[in-house]
């Protein structure tokens, strides 16, 4: 299981890596293989402000659907639109080309809420 240091983790297994105060968000690397094949991702909050654990789509996987939770409030200013045709991405790169959205955060005091790489990593393996 993969876990970079350097990103912010939510306990719903979303990553977060700040930019300044625009993050990127998608799911962890634990979070695609527990999903298994992902066949379809849906996100139409593009340019909707939402709160931090609003649901902002759903990752639709062979066995199950599932939703994604916004890990700060924040704008969702873009969305990866390679996952339209290629929602596997999210499989095979999940912290890289299978990113999910990116957002203007609002309140980068709720980054101190978020997981670390040694907290996240206690979560999954228990």
């Amino acid at each position: 299981m993969n876990v970079p240091a350097d990103l912010k983790y939510t306990k719903d297994h979303e990553w977060i890596k700040m930019d300044g105060e625009v993050a990127t968000i998608g799911i962890t690397d634990f979070a695609q293989g527990e999903l298994g094949d992902i066949v379809y991702v849906e996100i139409e909050t593009l340019n909707d402000t939402l709160d931090a654990e609003a649901v902002f789509g759903s990752v639709e996987a062979v066995k199950t659907v599932s939703d994604l939770f916004m890990p700060v409030s924040g704008e969702i200013i873009a969305l990866n639109d390679t996952l339209e045709d290629a929602p596997e991405t999210v499989n095979e790169d999940p912290y890289g080309a299978g990113w999910m959205v990116k957002v203007q955060c609002s309140d980068l005091s709720q980054l101190d809420d978020l997981l670390d790489a040694e907290a996240y990593t206690s979560l999954v393996t228990g």
